[in-house]
């Protein structure tokens, strides 16, 4: 199956890669079907690719190359939701708020995306009751490191 998309063109998709976001995203309510296309020379970026709108389409990361103690729980109706059984096949990844220059980029953490990999299905989860925000800077700027 032939997509468009926002960053790579036209592409050539496994059906099987598709993933079911039944309650689209926030703010996107429309979008319930999503791919996740990795960026060609760097695997610690990728772009969740809405298969039905060109212009949707979201810079992803795993968070715990940049956050290695960012962690939250999943209430039982995500869980239901996702048909989740334990941890296995759990892949989590949050959105980027792309700057120029992309070292001041930020990752909203009180709103990760949550995919169960076995299912193919995934849920954009807003966490209450988090000290996480929705602009985490990915890179500590020079000032931060002394």
């Amino acid at each position: 199956m032939n997509i468009q998309t926002k960053y790579h063109g036209e592409l050539k998709i496994d059906p099987a890669s598709i993933l079911s976001f039944n309650l689209g995203i926030p703010g996107f309510p429309d979008e319930t079907e999503f791919v996740l296309l990795p960026l060609p020379g760097n695997e610690q970026f990728a772009i969740l690719q809405s298969i039905q709108s060109t212009t949707v389409g979201f810079v992803v990361t795993n968070p715990y190359g940049f956050f290695q103690d960012y962690e939250f729980q999943l209430d039982d109706s995500t869980k239901n939701q996702l048909e989740l059984e334990g941890e296995a096949n759990i892949q989590v990844f949050v959105i980027l708020t792309v700057q120029n220059p992309f070292v001041q980029s930020t990752a909203n953490l009180q709103a990760p995306v949550v995919i169960n990999g076995s299912k193919r299905m995934g849920k954009q989860v807003i966490l209450n009751d988090t000290s996480y925000q929705t602009k985490h800077a990915l890179f500590m700027s020079t000032a931060d490191k002394g």
